[in-house]
């Protein structure tokens, strides 16, 4: 059997099904990662010599910058649809989200990764820090619709802000994680270099760089072509080829690109907010989003099949569900209970704390830059909670927050 022409029918195919899967998760309350897990599961049961070796540990470059690329698609889709301004008080809760609640579950992680797990304190800190962000990838079930949608709810705002802001913030703490596992051997930990430079220029330099490009970018598409009809676009390619662009050029600074990235899109979505263009935008992320999506939960089902779950034992998989089912929605209901919410917004925003592709993203990330111990156990307890996330999440998300939506109409 020719592989080649294997793949590239396995990849026409879930890229042709994903065109109707958004009307088939709504008419069955089932999100469609769950179906294409499934898929994915089965192809590498019936096909197992024919099809990629899906398991990180043997493909850790490939595995970094596919999950790298469809985290960046995935932060300028949900950047460009988010019809709420920013401002302190506008986004006061996912800000209190980014704050409390994922540094709050990033100690309590580690915690019980080091002295529940056993896992040596840096693979500890490690494990906290991929699992902490919100994942803008799996979260479409739980995110606000297309710009200027008349569908107005607080939640989905919450959660998509939410998954948009803390896929960069948790970079530093993977950072961090590195440098703990570097100072094994060097004997010296610099935290205030971390500080200074992990923390506040790496951000500060995102944030900065984001805006600017936002802003220029809006000011030659919405401004200048009404002057210059040369530059009058109607193209949704340069929604991506402007998230390249922005990443790159962040990346080469020496900032967080996924900050930049998701800065740029809110940014640019705000300059004119009501313009039609952004539709168009939006359209050309999404669809690309979907389809890269379809291809890699193919590729989890595969890890799944194939063995990333060997090393699992009975106290990681324990781990993973107090993660999912107790930390998160404890940690973020406690947080949301000053706020003026009911109580079925507050359940919604606290248990939809979605796991995925941005968690695989930083493990193969650290694991190039440094040679971490526990590492099968790590991928083993991380793919797990991301299976609990997908198989919970994606019965559950859909009916909720249908729910949601229809109590505040």
């Amino acid at each position: 059997m020719d592989h080649y022409l294997l793949i590239l029918t396995v990849i026409g195919v879930a890229g042709f099904a994903m065109t109707w899967m958004p009307q088939l998760s709504q008419k069955t309350g089932i999100s469609y990662s769950v179906f294409f897990l499934v898929a994915g599961m089965f192809l590498y049961l019936a096909f197992p010599e024919v099809l990629p070796d899906p398991l990180p540990q043997h493909q850790n470059n490939l595995t970094l910058h596919l999950s790298e690329l469809i985290v960046i698609i995935s932060l300028m889709s949900a950047g460009i649809k988010i019809d709420q301004p920013f401002s302190l008080k506008a986004w006061r809760v996912p800000l209190k989200l980014i704050g409390f609640t994922m540094v709050l579950l990033i100690i309590v992680s580690v915690l019980l990764g080091y002295y529940y797990l056993n896992f040596a304190f840096a693979s500890a800190f490690l494990l906290a820090a991929a699992l902490s962000p919100t994942d803008p990838v799996l979260a479409s079930d739980v995110q606000v619709g297309p710009p200027n949608d008349s569908e107005k709810s607080k939640t989905k705002f919450i959660l998509t802000a939410e998954a948009g802001l803390n896929d960069g913030m948790a970079f530093p703490f993977v950072w961090l994680a590195i440098l703990i596992g570097q100072s094994v051997s060097t004997g010296e930990l610099n935290i205030w270099g971390w500080v200074g430079y992990d923390i506040l220029y790496k951000i500060s330099s995102a944030t900065v760089i984001g805006y600017l490009l936002g802003t220029g970018v809006g000011y030659v598409i919405f401004t200048l072509s009404k002057k210059y009809k040369s530059l009058n676009s109607t193209d949704g390619l340069l929604a991506i080829t402007s998230t390249l662009f922005v990443y790159g050029l962040t990346e080469f600074a020496h900032g967080y690109g996924f900050i930049a990235v998701f800065i740029f899109a809110i940014t640019l979505r705000h300059f004119e907010k009501d313009h039609d263009y952004h539709q168009k935008l939006h359209a050309f992320t999404d669809q690309t989003e979907r389809f890269l999506l379809a291809s890699l939960l193919i590729i989890f089902g595969g890890m799944i099949v194939r063995g990333v779950l060997n090393f699992l034992t009975w106290e990681m998989a324990l781990f993973s569900v107090v993660f999912i089912f107790l930390a998160r929605p404890l940690i973020t209901y406690l947080i949301l209970i000053p706020e003026k919410y009911s109580q079925r917004e507050k359940r919604a925003i606290s248990f939809f704390g979605i796991k995925g592709l941005g968690s695989i993203f930083y493990l193969a990330f650290a694991f190039k830059e440094f040679n971490f111990s526990n590492q099968d156990e790590i991928w083993a307890t991380v793919c797990f909670t991301i299976l609990l996330s997908i198989v919970f999440h994606g019965f559950t998300a859909p009916k909720a927050m249908q729910k949601v939506t229809e109590q505040k109409s």
